[in-house]
């Protein structure tokens, strides 16, 4: 059975701390927004409050995990525990779809495993991958399940899963819940990228920023896990920048790590010297790699984007980078500075986005190119 306890969740210890103490000291504020990377464990570290909250025989750093309360948590089946999340609409059915007609759905993935991005649930739930979204018939159902007494004589608590993708009008129409929600009610908003939502979604809300997972607890994790040595997953969970489903996307991929380093490397060389020619062999070279490897790759520069940062601002004693890294970027940091380190991440996770939506791989790397070409001679 899954256990959504705070000690199943990795790393996090001041904000679980910090999660405990305001529930014991009766601070609860009644909407709250995680906000983090899927991979930092925002729904786990989400799931684990609400069975905090829940549970009869709160101990000091945890819930008992044994009372009825917490069973029904564990279930995810509690009466007054309900989910919203973003879905894809059934074409063929007469009513409008909302999230509960993919409960079984979500049920199935949090057991399986709770960590999890919103392209892993478009993939579970609809074999085309189209675009999944929360929709304002999902915000009348909201209301009406929060408009209901409380089962258990307890909190009524709303889990609204990547509230981002709400669109508009379901988003305006939760404004005067969220500001003032009934007695005992409560909303919990897990987010991947707080920042877009509606400022009206966030002013309503105390905002909970969920920070990546400590490189060393990460490292144990991966080690006890996936039976890696010290050295591999020191490198892993530094490659992912803490986030758990990076580090396990990397360890799936059939290619070498080499490989991202060649890459980013030529890539930066021919921009600096704007040989055009060798800019669209990069293109084509990376273009005809496997969809994962280029995606991989993508979050590999950003990776080295941020080590060439530190390096500048902070010093080069701690950057985390082999010792082939560490002599190209003692040489390329100087070229990312604050006039481009921003141009740089949102252009790279601007790519990172349209390539998981099947972008034509070809254009979106010569467009890059490009890019980071003008990015290199503004710094």
């Amino acid at each position: 059975m899954l256990t959504v306890r705070f000690k199943e969740v990795i790393g996090q210890k001041k904000l679980k701390s910090d999660l405990i103490r305001a529930v014991l000291a009766d601070k609860i504020s009644h909407a709250q927004l995680f906000g983090g990377q899927a991979g930092f464990g925002t729904l786990p570290l989400a799931l684990a409050y609400i069975q905090f909250l829940f549970c009869e025989q709160k101990q000091t750093d945890d819930s008992c995990g044994e009372c009825a309360s917490c069973q029904k948590v564990e279930k995810l089946q509690h009466p007054d525990l309900h989910f919203a999340f973003p879905i894809v609409p059934n074409e063929n059915s007469n009513k409008p779809s909302i999230s509960d007609d993919f409960i079984s759905d979500w049920r199935e993935q949090i057991r399986e495993n709770p960590y999890f991005n919103l392209v892993d649930w478009t993939k579970k739930i609809d074999v085309k991958e189209r675009k999944a979204v929360i929709k304002v018939d999902e915000s009348k159902e909201i209301l009406r399940k929060l408009s209901l007494k409380s089962f258990e004589g307890s909190y009524k608590i709303m889990l609204i899963w990547n509230p981002e993708e709400m669109n508009t009008a379901c988003s305006n129409k939760l404004l005067k819940i969220l500001e003032e929600p009934p007695a005992q009610t409560l909303f919990l908003l897990v987010s991947d990228k707080p920042d877009n939502l509606l400022l009206t979604i966030q002013s309503r809300t105390q905002k909970i920023r969920v920070p990546k997972i400590e490189l060393a607890l990460l490292s144990l994790y991966l080690q006890d896990k996936n039976q890696l040595t010290s050295v591999q997953a020191d490198s892993i969970a530094s490659f992912a920048e803490g986030n758990l489903l990076l580090a396990k996307e990397f360890m799936e991929a059939s290619v070498d790590q080499s490989i991202y380093v060649d890459l980013f490397m030529v890539l930066m060389r021919v921009c600096y010297k704007k040989d055009v020619i060798a800019m669209m062999d990069w293109a084509e070279k990376i273009s005809v790699e496997g969809k994962e490897t280029q995606k991989l790759f993508l979050i590999y520069a950003l990776h080295m984007f941020r080590q060439s940062n530190i390096s500048n601002y902070i010093g080069e004693s701690m950057m985390r980078v082999s010792q082939e890294e560490e002599e190209f970027l003692v040489k390329f940091a100087p070229f990312i500075s604050g006039n481009n380190i921003r141009e740089f991440i949102s252009t790279f996770d601007d790519a990172y986005y349209h390539l998981e939506r099947n972008a034509n791989s070809k254009i979106l790397f010569t467009q890059l190119c490009f890019q980071v070409m003008r990015f290199i001679h503004q710094a």
